[in-house]
């Protein structure tokens, strides 16, 4: 589409997920827009709409944002399931749901996510394809805003949707953890992280419940959106992600404090760190803990990275990815990875779900060479058990290991089902459960009973893997 040229009417067939009426193009006239072509399982879209949100607030009255989410698989077609991942953040700014790519192909959308920027008269500007185009998007917006337009006359008010997802004790649980008698579960809908018996009696809560990024006394301190959770011994490591850090807690105080991570996105430089407050991290999703080895590993989703961070050195490298998102194998850099969203560890191992890649990777901490055990590429994905090679999985959001099984445990979230991958060449299966899941997150594995984050559920579940049951388990109620 060419620049200056006015934008187009939304089409009738867009579901808008948020608002109480379909959005008109008269609506946004008066001031400038940015209009965001987003998927919302990605994570290099979902920190543009944050940096967008965080310009909307900063040009109050003078910036209307609105987001268009066009599906990447198969599940994402459904309006149901889409604005599930909207209200994950609560963004409060219109989002259309795009199921059939009508408006994307009225602009000539060619990637996630692209900015469109109309002036405040409604004609096409300026675009931005792919993240990290913060600044120049600002600079853009003020030279928009700078050409000035009379504001519409009796423009008609947009009106969000209020409500939302129903008030219960968890919002969109991610991570678990497991240590003998104690669950801990990332409730990342609530910036915070939950100390349970494993009957599901809340002991305590780590963070206040807001959003923020403090740390200090467990009733002080604050989190933005956690999500991975791994515990050695009496501390617990925390996938930090909104704020882009690794965060831990000491049990025995209760106490937290920042491991590594500055609060804003970026790809840190390896090796010995001054200040661990001042090294940037790209959305970390998941943490791993090797004692023996005093590292901790993080899967950064926003740069498609695993790094280790030595604990006593304080010193950070690479393990693998290139930085692109895709399903590569090789060693160190010459590898990519599609979006890591869950990590487990065993002696030199780790094992890496790769989300946009529906992929199964396993990575050597020593030497970093990277083989794929179960995906394609970043484009194929399906749902089919059987070989390894043949086998099909659908954005998968965590794995898990029981220590005492040679099984890797798959939140198969994109299927709704929980899968199982024998480990030694073994076969993908599909775990037959008396009831479908909800877009599952997060796993915990340990003594024959796997534990679920049925993320979209809001709600925590107890598989026994001897006898087949699944039992809901009553957090906080």
């Amino acid at each position: 589409m060419d620049a200056a040229a006015l934008a187009p009417e939304f089409p009738a067939g867009l579901d808008w997920l948020n608002t109480t009426a379909p959005l008109r193009m008269s609506q946004l006239l008066g001031r400038v827009t940015a209009l965001a072509f987003v998927n919302g399982g990605s994570a290099w879209c979902n920190q543009t709409l944050v940096d967008l949100d965080h310009l909307r607030n900063r040009h109050p009255d003078r910036l209307n944002v609105v987001a268009v989410n066009v599906p990447r698989f198969d599940h994402e077609r459904e309006p149901r399931r889409a604005g599930k991942r909207f209200a994950r953040h609560r963004f409060e700014f219109p989002v259309a749901h795009d199921a059939d790519w009508v408006l994307w192909q009225h602009y000539g959308i060619e990637a996630w996510p692209t900015v469109v920027l109309l002036d405040a008269r409604g004609r096409v500007r300026e675009r931005f394809v792919g993240d990290g185009q913060l600044r120049e998007i600002d600079a853009a917006i003020s030279r928009l805003q700078a050409e000035g337009a009379p504001r519409a006359l009796n423009a008609e008010r947009i009106e969000m949707r209020r409500g939302g997802e129903p008030q219960l004790p968890l919002c969109f649980p991610v991570g678990l953890a497991l240590s003998g008698n104690y669950l801990y579960v990332a409730d990342s809908g609530h910036h915070r992280v939950l100390e349970c018996d494993l009957s599901g009696r809340v002991l305590r809560q780590f963070g206040s419940g807001g959003s923020g990024f403090i740390d200090g006394p467990m009733e002080l301190a604050a989190f933005n959106r956690p999500q991975g959770l791994a515990i050695e011994r009496d501390t617990l490591y925390i996938a930090d992600t909104g704020n882009h850090a690794v965060r831990r807690v000491q049990l025995r105080s209760g106490d937290i404090d920042t491991v590594v991570g500055a609060g804003r996105p970026g790809t840190p430089t390896e090796g010995l760190v001054a200040d661990p407050r001042m090294v940037a991290l790209d959305q970390p999703r998941a943490v791993a803990a090797s004692l023996a080895a005093s590292s901790l590993f993080i899967a950064t989703a926003g740069d498609n990275r695993v790094w280790r961070f030595d604990l006593g050195t304080r010193e950070i490298a690479l393990v693998a990815g290139s930085g692109e998102l895709a399903v590569t194998d090789g060693v160190g850099p010459q590898a990519a990875f599609a979006e890591p969203a869950s990590l487990a560890t065993v002696q030199q191992a780790v094992y890496v779900c790769d989300a946009a890649g529906s992929a199964i990777r396993s990575a050597n901490a020593r030497s970093g060479q990277v083989t794929t055990l179960v995906g394609a590429d970043a484009w194929t994905h399906g749902n089919a058990d059987g070989a390894r090679t043949e086998a099909r999985l659908q954005q998968p959001q965590a794995i898990a290991l029981d220590q005492t099984s040679p099984v890797l445990w798959i939140a198969d979230s994109g299927n709704d089902c929980l899968r199982a991958l024998r480990l030694g060449g073994g076969e993908v299966t599909t775990v037959p459960l008396p009831q479908r899941l909800h877009a599952p997150c997060g796993l915990a594995a340990a003594d024959g009973v796997v534990w679920i984050a049925d993320t979209d559920a809001h709600a925590v579940l107890r598989h026994d893997t001897r006898d087949g049951s699944l039992k809901h388990v009553p957090i906080g109620e």
